[in-house]
This record gives C-alpha cells, sequence and structure tokens, in this order.
C-alpha cells in the first residue's frame, strides 16, 4: 500500500500543476521518488495515528458535516506531511492538497480492499485485531450468543422472494438454501401489519411493545390541536414515551442493546442516528457517537463514501432523466432535494449504520436492532419492482453479507435476524389518476371552493428523518402541518394510501350523523368516488360503521359475516379496522383508497408510486427471516399479526438466549396479552 501511495502521489504531481515534489532548482528522478515515497509514508502514518483523535474531537460535528469535512481535514494531514519531509521539497496549493489527498485515500482503500479480498487471512486478522482491542477495553463477553435485528425498510414478504429467485440477493438465497442443494440455516415468514403499514406504528409496536393510538404516519390530536408526525424528533419522543407507558417496561434493547439508524431507541443505551432523541437538548445521554466514530475513523472510509454519495446523486439524477425521457408510467417528480435524499439513505445512512453494527458485534453486545431505509426511499419515487429498486436490494444483500462475515470473528455467537417493517405496494398517484387530491375531493364535498392547482403532497419518506437525526435539527418539517385557514375547515392528511380527516373545532370524534347533519353531501361524495375503496366513521346507532360505494353501510359487528366494502383487501382486514377505531386519536373520517387484486395495486393520497401506510396488497405483508436455532415464530397454521405480536416472538428469542431482560410476563398474562 505505501508503493502505490507512493506511485499515486508520483502520478498526481505530474497531473496537478499546484502540486509539486522537487525543489524549485530541480531534482533527479531519485530524489522525486524519495519525496514521494516519505510523503505517502508520512501521510499514511498521520492518517493511521491523528486521524481518530481529529475524530473524537469532532464528535459533536453531526454526520452530515463530519462526511464534508473529511476533504478539508484531509488536505490538512497532507500538508503537514509534506512540510514534514526534512528536505522541504513537497509542496501543495490548500485546494490542491484537498484533492490529492482525497485521491490517496480512495486509492488506498481500493488497494487494501483488493488485498484483504485476494488474501483471506488479512481480512481475518484485521477482524481479530478490532475485536481483540474492544474485549480488551470492555468487559467479558458472555458465551451465549447475541441477536442482531437488520429491519430492510420497505420490502415486502413477496418482494424478497422475487430478488431472490432472479438472483439478486445469494446471501438471503443461500441462508434460505434456495438452489444450493444444501441445508438452510434461516426460516421466512410472513406477517401481517396493522392497518397503519408504515415504520412509525410497526417499529414502535417491535421494539416497544405499544403501537396502540398510532392510528397513521400522521394525524390530527384534537386535545393538543397538533399533528403527530411519526418521523418529527418531537413526535417520534411522544410516541415512544407513550408506548413505553403503555407497554409497561423500556423496550426489547433496555440491556446491553444497541439502537442504529431508527425511529425508536427500544430502550437501548447505546444510539446512533435515533429520530427519538433528536428533539432532545444535546447532553451526554444522546451523544454517542460510537457508529460514527467506528467508521469516519478510517478516512479511506469517509473518502469511499463521500465518492459513493456523489455517484449516488448523478445515478439518481440520470435514471430520472432516463424515466422521463422515455415517458414512463406512473412517474412522479424526482428533482429539487430528492437526489440528496436518496444518495443519503442508500449511502452514508447504510454506511453508518452497517459499520455501527459491525462495531457493535465486535464488542459484543447483546442485542442490536438497525433499519436500513434504502429501499423504502428509492421504490417511493421509482417503484417497488423498478430496476433502481432492485439495485438498491443487490446492494443491502452485500451488507447482510458484511454482517454475517463480521459475526465469525465476534467475540460470542451471533444469530443474525433479517425482518421488514412493511412492504410497498405500486400504484399511481389519486391526484395523477383524477386531477384532484383528496384535500379537494373534501372541499367539494363540503361545499368549499376546490382550488384550481393542489399543492402537490410531500414525500414522508422515512430517510427524510435520518438525514433531520444526522444534521440534528429538531425543528418541523415545512409543509407538514396541514393546519386550516379557519377552524371550521377539515383538516385533511396523507399517509400512503390512508387518507384521516378532521374538524378541529369539534373537540369529540364526530359520528356519521353529525358529520351527515353539518355536510350532508360529504361521505356520499367519498365513499361513491372510484377511487376510494371504504370510509370507516364513528357512529351513534352502532358504534362504528364502514361505507362504501352505492350506499353500503355495515356496522363493525357484521364485518366477519358481511365484510362489504372490505372484501378486496382479504383475511385480516376487518380486525384491523375495529382496532384502530378503538383508539382515542382516530380521525373523524378515515379514508382507505381503491385497491385492486388483480395487479395488487393501490392509488397513493401522496406523491409516491410506491406507497404503504393502509390496506391493500403488498404494504401489508412484510417478512421475518429467522435462524433455525430460535424457535418457529408461530405455531404451524397460525399467522403472525401485527408488529406487537412480533414484538412478544422477538423478546422470546431473547429469552431463550438470556439476552435483555425486559420485565416478562407469565406465559398466561402472554396468552391474554396476544
Amino acid at each position: 500500500m505505501w508503493a502505490v501511495s507512493t506511485v499515486t502521489m508520483l502520478v498526481l504531481a505530474g497531473i496537478l500543476p499546484d502540486f509539486r515534489l522537487r525543489s524549485e532548482n530541480g531534482d533527479s528522478a531519485t530524489d522525486i521518488a524519495v519525496t514521494a515515497a516519505f510523503g505517502a509514508g508520512a501521510f499514511g502514518l498521520l492518517s493511521a495515528l491523528v486521524w481518530p483523535l481529529l475524530v473524537r474531537l469532532l464528535l459533536l460535528v453531526p454526520a452530515l458535516v463530519l462526511g464534508l469535512l473529511v476533504f478539508f481535514l484531509n488536505g490538512a494531514l497532507l500538508l503537514v506531511a509534506l512540510h514534514l519531509n526534512p528536505a522541504e521539497r513537497g509542496a501543495a496549493a490548500p485546494e490542491t492538497a484537498v484533492v490529492v489527498a482525497a485521491v490517496m485515500s480512495a486509492v488506498a482503500s481500493a488497494t487494501g480492499a483488493a488485498l484483504a479480498v485476494r488474501d483471506d487471512d488479512a481480512y481475518r486478522r484485521r477482524l481479530y485485531r478490532l475485536s481483540d482491542r474492544r474485549r480488551r477495553s470492555g468487559p467479558p463477553c458472555p458465551s451465549s450468543p447475541g441477536t442482531v435485528f437488520l429491519q430492510l425498510d420497505g420490502v415486502g414478504h413477496d418482494t424478497l422472494l422475487d430478488a431472490v429467485g432472479k438472483g439478486l440477493m445469494p446471501t438471503v438465497a443461500r441462508w434460505l438454501d434456495i438452489g444450493d442443494g444444501g441445508r438452510p440455516s434461516h426460516r421466512l415468514t410472513p406477517w401481517r401489519t396493522d392497518w397503519s403499514s408504515q415504520t412509525g406504528a410497526s417499529q414502535l409496536g417491535i421494539l416497544h411493545g405499544s403501537n396502540h393510538d398510532v392510528p397513521a404516519f400522521r394525524w390530527y390530536e384534537k386535545d393538543t390541536r397538533e399533528v403527530v408526525v411519526c418521523n418529527r424528533p418531537t413526535s417520534a419522543a411522544e410516541l415512544q414515551r407513550r408506548a413505553v407507558e403503555y407497554a409497561g417496561h423500556g423496550g426489547l434493547l433496555t440491556v446491553d442493546g444497541a439502537s442504529r439508524g431508527n425511529l425508536f431507541s427500544g430502550g437501548a443505551e447505546q444510539q446512533a442516528l435515533v429520530l427519538s432523541i433528536a428533539a432532545r437538548r444535546r447532553s451526554r445521554e444522546n451523544r454517542s457517537r460510537d457508529g460514527y466514530f467506528a467508521y469516519f475513523s478510517d478516512p479511506a472510509n469517509a473518502v469511499r463514501t463521500a465518492l459513493s454519495f456523489i455517484a449516488e446523486v448523478g445515478r439518481e439524477i440520470g435514471q430520472s432523466t432516463r424515466a422521463s425521457l422515455h415517458r414512463q408510467r406512473p412517474r412522479v417528480s424526482r428533482g429539487g432535494l430528492y437526489p440528496l435524499v436518496r444518495a443519503f439513505a442508500t449511502v452514508v445512512e447504510r454506511d453508518v449504520v452497517v459499520a455501527a453494527v459491525t462495531g457493535d458485534m465486535l464488542a459484543g453486545r447483546t442485542a442490536v436492532y438497525a433499519d436500513l431505509v434504502a429501499y423504502d426511499e428509492v421504490a417511493h419515487h421509482s417503484g417497488p419492482a423498478s430496476r433502481d429498486a432492485q439495485k438498491v436490494l443487490e446492494r443491502l444483500d452485500r451488507s447482510l453479507a458484511l454482517v454475517e462475515n463480521v459475526a465469525e470473528h465476534a467475540p460470542r455467537p451471533y444469530r443474525i435476524v433479517v425482518l421488514s417493517d412493511h412492504g410497498q405496494s405500486p400504484g399511481e398517484t389519486f391526484r395523477s389518476r383524477y386531477g384532484l387530491t383528496l384535500d379537494d375531493l373534501v372541499r367539494a364535498g363540503c361545499g368549499m371552493p376546490v382550488p384550481r392547482r393542489a399543492e402537490r403532497t410531500r414525500s414522508g419518506a422515512e430517510a427524510r428523518a435520518a438525514v433531520r437525526a444526522a444534521l440534528r435539527i429538531p425543528v418541523e418539517e415545512a409543509g407538514e402541518q396541514h393546519l386550516p385557514v379557519r377552524r371550521e375547515e377539515p383538516i385533511v392528511l396523507a399517509s400512503g394510501n390512508l387518507g384521516l380527516i378532521s374538524f378541529p373545532d369539534v373537540t369529540h370524534r364526530m359520528s356519521k350523523e353529525e358529520i351527515d347533519a353539518r355536510h350532508p353531501a360529504l361521505l356520499p361524495t367519498l365513499a361513491n368516488h372510484p377511487g376510494i375503496g371504504f370510509l370507516l366513521v364513528r357512529s351513534d346507532e352502532h358504534g362504528g360503521v364502514v361505507l362504501g360505494a352505492y350506499g353500503a353501510e355495515i356496522p363493525l359487528a357484521d364485518l366477519d359475516d358481511n365484510p362489504g366494502p372490505l372484501a378486496p383487501f382479504g383475511p385480516g382486514a376487518a380486525d384491523a379496522v375495529r382496532r384502530t377505531h378503538s383508539f382515542p386519536h382516530t380521525a373523524d373520517i378515515m379514508v382507505n383508497s381503491l385497491y385492486d387484486p388483480a395487479d395488487g395495486e393501490v392509488l397513493a393520497f401522496e406523491e409516491q408510486i410506491g406507497s404503504h401506510g393502509g390496506l391493500g396488497g403488498a404494504q401489508g405483508r412484510p417478512f421475518l427471516l429467522s435462524p433455525l436455532g430460535v424457535s418457529a415464530p408461530v405455531g404451524e397454521g397460525e399467522e403472525l399479526v401485527g408488529a406487537e405480536h412480533v414484538h412478544r416472538v422477538l423478546r422470546r428469542w431473547l429469552r431463550e438466549s438470556n439476552g435483555p431482560q425486559v420485565p416478562l410476563e407469565t406465559a398466561a398474562e402472554e396468552e391474554r396479552a396476544a
């Protein structure tokens, strides 16, 4: 690597006019080579010795800012390395030093990776050194197995199987023994989400054991007169507090756990890129930077991520331009800041989270839960089955392989559990098909003026939450509030293909009879619209009713015998609707878009061609990929239903290996909870 770095420095000195390796009077080729070798060696030593100290000093700097500082800090190290030469032959302009340092770090990283690939022993020795270092600095590791939970955000059960069948995910295929003829190491189990099929509800239920009173991704609460948004730092902190109070324990990761890249902490002490702590005042409690340090302490890693970030921005611009030129349908706008958001989700967030997970494993932590949001972000804008999304699945599979390799060298055995929080259902947007938004339709049903050109609904992708957590900006996202100008105007919110309508001037949840008396045309207008699947409203007579086209009105108690408009949504839809109806903050009118079982498409009320948040299609069918060494998630013939059920399964697995001891119910209490 020293030799390669020396050659790289010589080449750059010949190309860049402001970078020289000889004195002004000229030197022999030997002197120039010696200068290059000295400079490359000094730069390598400074990177190995000084860089980790610099990163430690800068751990209070947000992750994204630190990523940008990498170039300038590397350039400064190069200038120092050149000045250390006793012959004082080397010199470079500051801006040129940044370029030279970046290229040399990238070349060193590529060289090291190539050497490690060709020499398995070198790769193993590096992992052993890291694990030995962590073992010496921490308490002894128990011999019981630890567990790593990796959440592939938005990857549905059928999407995973399709990717495996196409050869996009060879690691998963090997675990399932698909096409290898060996013995499988994992089992694949589908599970069914709640009505609110989105990360906020699912991850809160999985990590904290309760997603009670989470009716959607965003909703209006009449008692506080605020809009709650799951990926808003203040909202995430409040939802976590409510879940802890409701469940009666801190969460899945309360003892020796780590939470990486999640909306919620799960009770873990070690946290990085966790949104629910981003709203707090900065303190030692929420300054955990283990994940950042593990990654940015190697300048080559940081430079590689920065270059990959730039490449991903260019890739997205090229892909969106191609889709526009070919006039692909359905299609949504992918301009503005979206290329940067996508690059953060698919490169920076992935690299930092995976590095944090590998660091946790080498430190011997008992339970780690990490969320990789890359696929979900890309599928929202490119489509769940698009070529863009499939490329992301390939890269996620490589991340799984890396975690598996690290597990072989960890100080304790590890079980790798892979799961998803929801899937994604394809389909064009409600606005593109009908030329108006749900808000326009509601205003028309209320007899209010409808604007000629509706304001475009912003995407609610989880990657934006990760960006805000990385920047540590606990501010409200512009455009999220959606508060009306006059109090009698309805508040209309969208969560994928789930819509929520609330009347803020009425302090209680309005009944069908009250809504009909106030706006006689509203419910018929919504129920009979071809893009609406069904409505849920409270009823003075029946407690709650589901409304559909042609005057369909089915009491909740009768849905099992007569599903009415819920029939296309399959089994479990009635239970999911009844559960949401029981929440204190369910909206006055809950609206689920049309679902076509023939092609699995829904109509998103947001500007997304891959959406989730309501009932209908693949969005409600995620997966749980578990090692055969743990007990089966459910018995034969049983179904895994709801995020809270998944939480109980994960707790059981931790209990089987003497993992984090959250308060555990007796078997009878657990049955009642189920």
